[in-house]
Parts: C-alpha cells; sequence; structure tokens
C-alpha cells in the first residue's frame, strides 16, 4: 500500500544519504527504520498486546451463573438497595 510522507529538508537528505551508502531505495530505509522503530517499541510494551498478555485467562473460570453479563443494570440497582437498606 502507498503512503506518501512529507520530510523536512534535512531527513530528506538523511534518506537520500543512507540510501545511496547502501545501495538501496529510500522506500526501502523507511522501511527498515520503521521495523527497527516496531521492534524497540514492542520491546518496551513487552512485546505482548493487552489481550495477548491475558488470553490465557480469558473463559478459564467456571462456575457461577451463566447469565453474569445480562441485565447487569438491575443487578447493579438491586445491590446499591440491599446495602442501602442494610444500614
Amino acid at each position: 500500500m502507498g503512503t506518501s510522507v512529507r520530510l523536512p529538508a534535512r531527513l530528506e537528505r538523511l534518506v537520500s544519504r543512507v540510501a545511496k551508502e547502501r545501495g538501496a531505495t529510500k522506500s526501502e530505509v523507511i522501511r527498515n527504520v520503521l521495523t527497527v522503530l516496531e521492534k524497540e517499541d514492542q520491546k518496551v510494551r513487552g512485546g505482548a498486546t493487552p489481550y495477548q498478555a491475558m488470553k490465557h485467562l480469558i473463559g478459564c473460570a467456571s462456575g457461577g451463573s451463566s447469565d453474569l453479563s445480562t441485565e447487569t443494570g438491575k443487578k447493579f440497582r438491586g445491590a446499591l438497595l440491599r446495602r442501602r437498606t442494610a444500614r
């Protein structure tokens, strides 16, 4: 997929120089830099999305009612009313 990026003259010169030195295209240089940035970002974030970090826990619980996610508003209101009357 094509993407156009406007670079300041300083960065344009840098990309051109690196491409020439490495015998690569400017697009290859930019892709390589973005790949390095992606790897660094994964290290900082632990390499996993929140889902990936928790997926082994999703669906592992058993027991309880099967309708826990339905009518949560009514259940919450009921819990608040019970708490209020218990005082």
